[in-house]
């Protein structure tokens, strides 16, 4: 099983020096989209779960234009697995590379949004479980 971003331990999840760099890039999505909320996220040993939020229109700090621009999940994600390989293959971990895609999900209501954090807070308790499922192997 790879663990590039960390252990668990006794259900609790250890995140080690790639996932600092990931929890960083994470943390500073709304530095570079002022209209991007983040709710709950857990990084796992070898992939990220997170709830964006994203509002309508927003302005990107990083653009040569401040014009006002449709941001879509996929801009931030992109800029986000981006920003960490970046940092990783600067710390000299040449190797590292996310899985090419993302998986999504609208969040459409409380129920949803409940369910969702709940699942995010007991993924690190049930990864003993479903560590040597394939589908777990390879999600970043």
């Amino acid at each position: 099983m790879l663990s590039i971003l960390g252990e668990i331990k006794n259900g609790q999840m250890t995140i080690n020096v790639l996932g600092k760099i990931v929890e960083k890039c994470w943390e500073g999505i709304p530095a570079h989209y002022n209209s991007v909320v983040l709710d709950y996220y857990v990084i796992m040993p070898n992939h990220v779960h997170g709830i964006i939020i994203i509002n309508e229109t927003v302005e990107t700090r990083h653009a040569s234009s401040l014009q006002p621009k449709h941001i879509t999940l996929s801009d931030v994600i992109g800029s986000f697995k981006s920003a960490v390989t970046k940092k990783i293959h600067e710390s000299g971990n040449n190797d590292f590379l996310w899985q090419p895609r993302f998986y999504d999900r609208i969040i459409r209501n409380e129920r949803e949004l409940y369910s969702i954090r709940k699942y995010l807070e007991q993924n690190p308790l049930k990864w003993e479980l479903d560590k040597n499922c394939f589908e777990n192997m390879y999600k970043l």
